[in-house]
């Protein structure tokens, strides 16, 4: 499963490589890495909240602190 990660400028300067590396970080201490890839995407359309983070047909805003709860609330959802 494919996890996009909008880089473009505004959700660069929102952190968006810090989520890349802790979603990253967090699907290879679970065991995940066979079941999701993350990918960097260019706008994904809704610059106003934090990073869009893609996942299925679905965009969240997600900021660097709240990375660990979306994995947890989100990703790792979509293995069960």
């Amino acid at each position: 499963m494919e996890i996009q990660v909008c880089i473009g400028s505004v959700c660069h300067l929102k952190g968006s490589y810090e989520i890349i590396n802790k979603l990253d970080e967090l699907i290879n201490s679970n065991g995940l890495e066979d079941k999701f890839k993350i990918k960097a995407a260019f706008c994904l359309g809704q610059c106003v909240g934090a990073v869009c983070v893609k996942v299925q047909d679905t965009i969240y805003s997600v900021q660097p602190e709240t990375v660990t709860e979306f994995f947890e609330n989100v990703v790792k959802k979509q293995v069960m």
